[in-house]
């Protein structure tokens, strides 16, 4: 849903969309990704694979430590992990498993995703918003390609991190700097959020957790026959917070942020208790070392964000 409010936006030039790893094994995530293309009428988008395996962390690792520092409520592509009811049962990094929407027939280009998404900034100097709505593996091997890569970007909006979510979800109220993108690759979005990009807008739990995809907003997307809309409708269930589609939908209108801090953001890289936990400081205690100013989105127009998400889902295919 986060990809297609870009792809239906008449606002935003798609160049391309590049996979990672996180919820799901990259593999897997490429195939539903060209599937959706493909039934929304976006062949025109080229998808690049990325990352299968975090920088450092390994399930392995994880699954020994877990004894000792306690489990995470969810775990991703890792599946299974903690053997939680309703934990989404682990396979192998590329095994593919049956897709209820039908595999596609459109493959993905030739180059990888670190090298595609270098190659667009380097074509595009000053002009390219990079979207990261994963884990940052990617874009942390763009960087060590490319020194350059995040300065000739316009900028980067990521969906991570964590500071202090008002909830009583269970993932966060006992553990609030926690994250799923940052702590599944840590050193990845440490290296890129001490990147020099112009700008780093920032969508952290603290505001996802103010929106929700509702069963009313589900059924008014339905009365479209638009294939967007059709395409949700038949394979996305309402009940749950809009991570990445308000990091999405707050690019393409700004105005739906209403109030936002600047922070200097990092993420705990020492292998303790605390490993992939957000950090951050304001101007008068940030530390000496290397962090960046980031905009760290707060509060939101809910009103206007669900109405604007509405729209699009219900709106005709988009080419530009």
């Amino acid at each position: 849903m986060a990809m297609m409010v870009l792809l239906q936006s008449p606002r935003v030039k798609v160049l391309g969309i590049t996979m990672v790893s996180g919820n799901a094994w990259e593999p897997e995530e490429v195939q539903h990704t060209l599937r959706m293309l493909e039934m929304i009428g976006r062949t025109d988008v080229p998808v690049a694979a990325g990352a299968v395996y975090p920088l450092v962390r390994t399930r392995e690792e994880t699954l020994l430590e877990e004894p000792l520092i306690g489990s995470v409520a969810w775990y991703g592509a890792w599946g299974d992990l903690a053997k939680k009811t309703g934990e989404v049962p682990y396979h192998d990094a590329y095994a593919v498993p049956p897709m209820a929407e039908g595999a596609p027939a459109t493959k993905a280009i030739d180059e990888d995703a670190a090298h595609f998404l270098v190659r667009q900034v380097r074509q595009h100097p000053h002009q390219v918003t990079v979207y990261a709505a994963g884990p940052l593996t990617n874009i942390a091997l763009a960087i060590s390609i490319d020194p350059k890569f995040a300065e000739l970007a316009e900028g980067i909006v990521i969906m991570g991190g964590s500071l202090n979510p008002d909830t009583t979800n269970p993932e966060y109220a006992t553990h609030p700097r926690h994250e799923f993108n940052f702590w599944f690759d840590p050193e990845a979005a440490h290296i890129t959020l001490r990147a020099p990009w112009k700008r780093i807008d920032l969508t952290t739990v603290d505001i996802s957790v103010k929106t929700f995809f509702t069963k009313e907003m589900q059924a008014e997307i339905s009365k479209s026959k638009n294939p967007a809309a059709q395409y949700l409708t038949k394979y996305q269930p309402e009940g749950f917070y809009m991570w990445d589609e308000l990091a999405a939908a707050a690019w393409v209108d700004p105005g739906i942020i209403t109030k936002e801090e600047t922070l200097y953001v990092d993420v705990d890289i020492d292998n303790g208790n605390n490993y992939g936990d957000t950090l951050s400081w304001s101007e008068s205690n940030k530390p000496k070392r290397t962090v960046r100013p980031v905009h760290v989105w707060v509060d939101l127009d809910n009103k206007r964000f669900d109405a604007m998400f509405v729209e699009l889902m219900k709106g005709p295919v988009v080419k530009n």
